[in-house]
C-alpha cells in the first residue's frame, strides 16, 4: 500500500518541482544574446505585446489599489469582509491608503507628464514608471507560476538536505535554500515574493523571514552582467561575480547575528514560538528523509488551490507592491537625482577608501550610499572614473549592498515582511561597511 502510495505521489512531486526549477532557475539565453530564465523571457514578450497599452494598465490597476483600501478603509462594506481575496487585497492602515494613493498620483502625473518636470522626468519619475510597468508582466508570471516551486514537496526535499547547512551558518532553515537560489539565478523580486509566501504560511518565523529577506535576495546574474557592461568590465566577468558571491556570503553570515535582523523574535506570524519538531532529527538516511518529505507534501498539493493560490499571488503584487514602488522609488531617485544628499553622505567614505588605496577616492566616495535609492545609479555616476579597479569596486558593492527603494525595498515594505524602513536603512549601511573591505582586498588581489 505505501508503495502505491509512493508511485503516484513521486510524479506529483517531479514534474510541477521540475518545470518550476527549469522555469525559475535555469539561465536561458534571451533574445537579445544576454542570459537570462524562462520566466522572464516569458514577461518580457508579454510586456512587448501589451506595450501600448501597458502604461494605462499599470496606472489604472493602482486606482483600482487607492480606490479599494478607501472604500475598506472608510466603510467596510459587507461583501469585502465575506471575501478573503478582498480582505487581504485591501485590508489596510491610513499610511498605506497616503502611500497607494500617492503611489497613483505619481504614476499619473508620469504617464501623462502632468506638474514639475523634476517629479515625472526621464532620470526620475519615468525611470520608475518604467520598471514598475515592466514587473506588471513580472508578477503576473512570477505570481502564478510560483506554487510550482512552492507547493509539490521541492521545498520540503531541499529542506531536509540543506538544514545543516544553512542553520549553523546564515541561521535560517534549510528549505530557505530554494528562496536563495531563485534570487540569485532568477529575480530578488522572485525571493522577496517566496519569503513572504513561506513566511506567511508559517514556515518561517519573524526574525529568519526578516534575515531572508535582507540577506539573500541578491539581483540576478543577468543584471549583473548589466552592471559590468556599464562600468566596461565585462572582460572581469569571473573575478567580478566571484568577488560579489564572496562578499555576500560573508554578510549572510555576519548580518543575521548583529542588530536589528538579531533582535527580531522567533516567534511566527501567528505569534507561536519555533516548534519543536521542526529540527528534530528523523531516524534514517538523510536523502530518504528528504524524499519521503517530499511525497508527502506532494500527496496533500490540490492543483485546483494551486492555481487560485497563484492567482491570489498576482493581485497581491498588482494591488499591493505597484503603487509602493511607484511612491518610494520616485521619492528616493528624486533625492539622489536633485539634490547633494547622497554626496555628503558619501564624504566620510574619502579617508577610508584611501587608507585601503582605493584610486579616485572622492569620486568613489559620491557613490557610496547611493545605491540605497536604485542599483544602477553608483554604476551610471562611475561609468567616468578611470580607475577600472574603482569601477569594479563600485560596481561589487552596489551589488552586495542588496537593499534599493526602487524595486527591491519598496517590495520588502510592501510585503508581510516584518521589515520597516528603518531596518532596511540599518541593513543596507552595515552591509555596506561589511562587505566594502572584502571588495576591497579581492580588488587588490585581481589587480
Amino acid at each position: 500500500m505505501a508503495s502505491t502510495r509512493t508511485s503516484r505521489a513521486a510524479p506529483r512531486f517531479l514534474i510541477p518541482s521540475l518545470i518550476g526549477v527549469a522555469l525559475f532557475m535555469v539561465p536561458v539565453p534571451s533574445p537579445d544574446g544576454s542570459i537570462t530564465i524562462p520566466v522572464a523571457v516569458l514577461a518580457d514578450t508579454a510586456g512587448s505585446l501589451l506595450s501600448d497599452v501597458m502604461p494605462y494598465l499599470m496606472v489604472g490597476l493602482m486606482a483600482v489599489s487607492a480606490a479599494g483600501t478607501a472604500v475598506h478603509l472608510l466603510f467596510a462594506p459587507a461583501f469585502m469582509e465575506r471575501s478573503a481575496t478582498l480582505r487581504t487585497l485591501f485590508r489596510s492602515t491610513v499610511s498605506w491608503l497616503i502611500i497607494r494613493v500617492v503611489g497613483l498620483i505619481v504614476g499619473a502625473m508620469t504617464l501623462w507628464q502632468i506638474g514639475p518636470q523634476w517629479l515625472w522626468g526621464e532620470n526620475t519619475g519615468q525611470v520608475i514608471f518604467d520598471l514598475a510597468a515592466l514587473l506588471v508582466t513580472v508578477f503576473f508570471f512570477a505570481g502564478l507560476l510560483l506554487p510550482l516551486l512552492l507547493n509539490f514537496g521541492l521545498i520540503e526535499f531541499a529542506g531536509a538536505l540543506m538544514n545543516k547547512i544553512m542553520r549553523p551558518l546564515f541561521t535560517v532553515p534549510g528549505r530557505s535554500s530554494i528562496d536563495s537560489l531563485a534570487s540569485w539565478f532568477g529575480d530578488a523580486i522572485i525571493g522577496v515574493l517566496m519569503t513572504s509566501q513561506q513566511y506567511e504560511h508559517g514556515y518561517y518565523t519573524r526574525r529568519e523571514a526578516a534575515v531572508l529577506g535582507t540577506t539573500f535576495n541578491v539581483v540576478s546574474l543577468t543584471f549583473t552582467i548589466v552592471v559590468m557592461g556599464y562600468l566596461g568590465l565585462e572582460h572581469m566577468f569571473l573575478g567580478f561575480y566571484g568577488t560579489i558571491v564572496v562578499a555576500g556570503l560573508v554578510a549572510a553570515m555576519i548580518m543575521p547575528r548583529i542588530p536589528p535582523l538579531s533582535r527580531f523574535p522567533d516567534v511566527y506570524i501567528d505569534g507561536t514560538t519555533r516548534r519543536a519538531q521542526e529540527d528534530a532529527e528523523e531516524q534514517g538516511p538523510l536523502l530518504r528523509r528528504a524524499w519521503r518529505g517530499a511525497l508527502e507534501r506532494a500527496s496533500i498539493a490540490l492543483p485546483g488551490e494551486t492555481v487560485k493560490r497563484g492567482l491570489t499571488n498576482v493581485l497581491e503584487m498588482w494591488i499591493g507592491v505597484l503603487p509602493v514602488i511607484m511612491a518610494v522609488g520616485t521619492l528616493a531617485v528624486v533625492v539622489a537625482e536633485h539634490t547633494p544628499v547622497f554626496t555628503w553622505l558619501g564624504t566620510p567614505f574619502v579617508p577610508v577608501l584611501e587608507a585601503m588605496q582605493v584610486p579616485e577616492a572622492k569620486a568613489a566616495s559620491e557613490t557610496m550610499l547611493i545605491g540605497f535609492t536604485d542599483m544602477l545609479l553608483p554604476s551610471v555616476i562611475a561609468m567616468d572614473i578611470t580607475s577600472e579597479m574603482t569601477r569594479f569596486i563600485i560596481g561589487c558593492l552596489s551589488i552586495t549592498q542588496l537593499i534599493y527603494m526602487s524595486e527591491v525595498g519598496g517590495m520588502l515594505l510592501a510585503s508581510s515582511l516584518p521589515v520597516k524602513f528603518r531596518h532596511l536603512v540599518v541593513v543596507f549601511l552595515e552591509r555596506t561597511v561589511i562587505t566594502l573591505p572584502v571588495i576591497v582586498l579581492c580588488a587588490h588581489i585581481l589587480y
